[in-house]
């Protein structure tokens, strides 16, 4: 039975300071708006859940550079669906885990404090898995890896695949390595070394870059979210 036409975005509860405290990071918008709107293009019911229910927007994903154009009039219209959804987010632990055929993790710098252990989210990622269904993660969103495993062999879901996540040289560009270090966090390529998965990039931190490794879908950064959630839509599409 092919699995549900149903998708699940996840997204970080998680917040703190960055920059010297003086910005608010959280979830990173369009790393969720962007597969929301590819996934419903693409006939997709599509519900967002963090592990406590509640959420908070990264300060740096709301700037022009990242938020523009029609991606901003959506965020700034609370009737829109997207805005619904996510102020009126549900709390995994309250989800039917068997409802999914897709499950996403967006991200935000914020998600590296909370997705290692938020096990109600990963609960839903790994019935997916085991269901036949696609896992797929951007930017920071591979920190859901961390305790995440095949049902089926008890290992870790990524061990021996190719994944990508935001680049460790990105975190040094951007000046915020030594707070990061503060956070007690593991960065998304030492959680893809320490769980034996390969870690892949494109040339440059910012490029638009995803890898697919059968039935798991992973995106680099921002600007990567949508090619990724289309990279997830046709890998289901195939199943």
């Amino acid at each position: 039975m092919s699995p549900p036409r149903k998708a699940l975005i996840s997204i970080t509860s998680a917040q703190a300071t960055l920059f010297q405290g003086k910005e608010t990071t959280g979830l990173f918008i369009s790393e969720a708006l962007h597969p929301f709107k590819v996934l419903t293009a693409a006939g997709f019911e599509v519900d967002l859940a963090s592990e406590t229910g509640e959420y908070t927007p990264d300060w740096l994903s709301q700037q022009p550079d990242f938020l523009n154009g029609d991606d901003l009039k959506t965020w700034n219209d609370h009737n829109s669906d997207f805005r619904r959804k996510l102020d009126n987010l549900h709390k995994a632990a309250d989800l039917d885990v068997s409802h999914y055929g897709i499950f996403y993790a967006s991200a935000g710098h914020a998600a590296l404090i909370d997705y290692p252990t938020a096990s109600s989210l990963q609960k839903i990622a790994e019935e997916v898995w085991a269901n036949g269904g696609v896992v797929a993660s951007v930017c920071h969103g591979p920190a859901i890896f961390a305790n995440l495993l095949d049902k089926a062999t008890g290992e870790p879901i990524i061990k021996g695949r190719k994944i990508t996540g935001f680049t460790s040289e990105a975190e040094d560009t951007m000046g915020i390595m030594a707070e990061l270090r503060s956070w007690n966090s593991e960065l998304v390529e030492e959680i893809a070394k320490r769980l034996g998965a390969t870690y892949e990039r494109s040339a440059g931190v910012w490029d638009d870059f995803h890898v697919v490794d059968g039935r798991l879908v992973t995106g680099q950064n921002p600007a990567s979210a949508a090619s990724t959630a289309q990279a997830a839509v046709e890998v289901f599409e195939g199943l």
